[in-house]
């Protein structure tokens, strides 16, 4: 018996981290690749090379202060990647993605290390700077290839995992041969050996560096993340020590020493730990640096440098240079990735995919380009043939990830996410969402009859539905980067700490089984419903459930309700992610359940097809509630004579399509009779009805003997029984069964809950985004 994340909510004046889904307020940090790398790409090299823009940029002043921002932005990114990598990467050598990483980095060191020294890449024949060139050929971009992969939806699947893990390896180990190049190569000296005296100065302060990130950082961040928990403002004094004590440790060996500054800065990162709220905030202040700014200003400087006018289009060799960089460093990833894969028993084209994804290059790979005519180390022209080599490692990404969901379509096993295939041993995870306080009750009813057995329970996301006005979005604050938002609107908070107080006392007080977590889907209605799906999708459920957009007004008649709620819930029942319900509260909410006496009589009507085998395996956990007396229904058709419908009956009935879906009624039907029938736990009767019109007579009779019926929307084969009612629908989005049920005119005490069992659709064709392929 738990509830997470309410208490802490209350106390941390409503500051909604990671769970809160905004699409009208949220800024997406994990941008597609090619809008990073390609829109502010084109755009930068266009407007940094109009002249009236490069007559009023070519001053020194304007020159000296772009290079400095883009040096301390490429200082904190790397920063930041050497932060987000995990120290005891270095333990895990023996995974398969690290020996495919580094097996990719050899093969195409060697192959470049063999064929570049031909390119005349530098100005002046030098073989360091092919050593390095090389190195730099065989890195790979991690932070770029991670939102690909995730943008590409590919992220949850092994091998998006996979190449996730990999791409962390082969960026680690290059960038860390580069940091070893500088200590033994000078760049500023036309790549020259450094006299063994400066190597060694280099090394020791490197040593000592190293020391104060791993050893003495932990014990100054964790006294500050003690002093500054999560929820509280953050003590102005703690957070310039904290921030102060970051740069005194990246800018120690460079002030000292004359080492790199970015190189350093990444060494320090990937030493320091990763946990805490100071790095959590670091990580998230300069990600939003970076999206809302650097990156534009990046590709400006980038076109700013790379002049095309200087741009030797007209030479062979100038593109000899490019496409040759571009395909010694695709041939040798995917060479290295296929040997790996032969040795480690995998498909040739998954080793292939995971090499050329595994190519993708990034800023910093554009920024060392671009520093390299700076230094006079290459020409202009060479330089943005090498930026154009960049951009090509990322423009056919998407059609290998393309490749990867068409062979997993055909040979991965999918799963629907839903009740019907729920394994009974694991938890039950339900989105339930609220418009506000007047549904509590009704979730806390529905929790209850909802969590089956206590082990292994249920896991509820209890979802506020919050509409984002101009008056909530002038309240709406961002005090540790997007990922976290404030929420201080007066009625906001006041309903929220409402709803959390009346929930953390049902959980107290009976909720053996029952886990509750909050959440908050705060967006304009017209886009309520994608946050409520990704929401969905991230947490993994197998059911959300809203509420009607009618509310029951005190003469038990439902009111008109909020036309805007119900155009969300026809939206979630289209793009749902896993099965979707609508409760209908009029009375659920004013029962009081009891776990020693029969307190709820509910009926679950059973036609056929999916939605009714789904709404029947939700109907599996109410009848394991002791206060709850639970019937099944079942509607049979009754083909007899000659007329006209039952000559259509017969002919329908003969169908492969009709014969398939009633086998698979028949035997969900028999499996629930053996579970809860056959041991008297739950009552069963048979209407053997002819039409449509027996249907609707027969569901009026009905009234006033269940105080919740459970049903499926639609999805039937077998249409006979319901042909026609749709003519006269009210609310197509409960489908003809919940509609008639639900109609003002029908019992004024008559809970509906509508269920629509997944179908296997979406961004990946119906295939499951946690698909194996490998």
């Amino acid at each position: 018996m738990d509830i997470e994340d309410i208490s802490s909510w209350r106390n941390a004046t409503n500051t909604i981290n990671t769970t809160l889904c905004s699409s009208g307020m949220t800024y997406n940090l994990a941008n597609i690749a090619i809008y990073m790398l390609g829109f502010f790409f084109i755009v930068g090299l266009t407007l940094s090379n109009l002249p009236i823009i490069r007559k009023h940029t070519s001053s020194v002043g304007i020159q000296s202060t772009l290079q400095y921002i883009v040096e301390v932005a490429m200082v904190l990114h790397m920063f930041v990647v050497g932060l987000e990598v995990d120290p005891n990467i270095f333990l895990q050598l023996h995974l398969p993605e690290a020996k495919m990483a580094y097996t990719g980095v050899l093969t195409t060191f060697v192959m470049a290390s063999f064929l570049t020294p031909f390119l005349n890449i530098p100005k002046a024949a030098d073989v360091p700077f092919n050593l390095c060139l090389s190195v730099i050929v065989s890195g790979s971009a991690s932070p770029l290839l991670t939102r690909l992969i995730t943008d590409l939806k590919i992220g949850k699947s092994d091998i998006g995992r996979f190449v996730v893990s990999a791409g962390v390896h082969t960026d680690l180990v290059s960038t860390i041969l580069i940091c070893i190049g500088f200590i033994i190569f000078d760049p500023m000296n036309a790549f020259k050996y450094r006299l063994v005296k400066t190597v060694l100065t280099m090394v020791t302060l490197l040593v000592i560096q190293t020391v104060l990130a791993a050893k003495l950082t932990p014990v100054i961040m964790d006294w500050v993340n003690r002093e500054n928990p999560e929820g509280k403002p953050m003590k102005c004094s703690h957070l310039v020590l904290a921030v102060a004590y970051v740069v005194m440790v990246c800018s120690f060996s460079p002030l000292c020493g004359g080492y790199d500054k970015v190189l350093s800065a990444f060494l320090a990162g990937v030493f320091m730990p990763r946990e805490g709220r100071i790095a959590k905030m670091m990580i998230s202040k300069v990600n939003y640096l970076f999206a809302a700014i650097f990156y534009p200003l990046f590709f400006f400087w980038v076109g700013n440098e790379a002049q095309l006018s200087k741009f030797e289009a007209g030479r062979l060799m100038t593109w000899g240079k490019l496409f040759f960089i571009f395909l010694i460093a695709t041939v040798g990833k995917v060479v290295g990735s296929w040997l790996s894969g032969v040795m480690l028993g995998f498909h040739w084209e998954d080793s292939v995919a995971t090499g050329l994804l595994l190519n993708i290059k990034g800023h910093f790979h554009i920024y060392l380009a671009i520093m390299a005519s700076n230094m006079n180390l290459t020409s202009i022209s060479t330089s943005i043939a090498l930026v154009f080599a960049t951009f090509l490692t990322i423009i056919y990404a998407p059609l290998v990830v393309e490749n990867i969901i068409h062979r997993a379509r055909k040979h991965a096993p999918t799963q629907r996410m839903a009740l019907q295939w729920l394994d009974p041993s694991d938890e039950l995870r339900i989105l339930l969402c609220l418009h506000g306080s007047q549904n509590v009750s009704s979730a806390i009813n529905f929790l209850g009859i909802s969590r089956g057995p206590v082990d292994p329970g249920i896991l509820v996301y209890l979802t506020d539905m919050v509409e984002l006005t101009d008056r909530i979005a002038a309240t709406l604050a961002h005090p540790e980067g997007v990922d976290a938002v404030t929420v201080t609107d007066p009625a906001v908070v006041q309903m929220r700490e409402q709803i959390t107080n009346t929930v953390n006392a049902y959980v107290n007080d009976d909720g053996d089984g029952v886990t509750v977590r909050r959440m908050l889907a705060l967006s304009t209605l017209s886009n309520m419903h994608q946050d409520i799906c990704i929401l969905a999708e991230d947490v993994m459920v197998s059911l959300i459930v809203l509420p009607f957009h009618k509310q029951q007004e005190p003469g038990g008649r439902l009111n008109l309700g909020h036309s805007g709620f119900r155009h969300v819930n026809r939206k979630v029942l289209r793009h749902a992610p896993c099965s979707v319900g609508i409760l209908v509260d009029r009375g659920l909410g004013a029962t009081i359940l009891s776990r020693t006496s029969i307190s709820l009589y509910a009926a679950v009507i059973f036609i056929g097809g999916k939605d009714d085998r789904e709404a029947l395996a939700y109907a599996g956990r109410v009848a394991c509630h002791p206060g709850v007396k639970l019937t099944v229904i079942r509607f049979l058709l009754e083909a007899t004579g000659d007329s006209v419908s039952s000559i259509i009956t017969i002919a329908k009935s003969n169908t492969l399509e009709h014969q398939e879906e009633m086998k698979v009624d028949d035997e969900c039907f028999a499996d629930f009779y053996d579970r809860h029938v056959a041991g008297g736990n739950v009552a069963y009767m048979e209407k053997y009805l002819v039409n449509s019109g027996q249907t609707f007579s027969t569901l009026r009779s009905l009234e006033g003997q269940y105080g919740l019926f459970i049903v499926g929307r639609g999805g039937r084969v077998n249409s006979i029984l319901t042909v026609g009612m749709n003519d006269w629908e009210e609310c197509p989005e409960l489908g003809p069964i919940g509609d008639i049920l639900s109609a003002s005119d029908y019992s004024v005490t008559a809970s509906v809950l509508v269920i629509q069992q997944h179908s296997l659709k979406g961004e990946l064709d119906g295939l499951q985004e946690g698909f194996s392929i490998m």
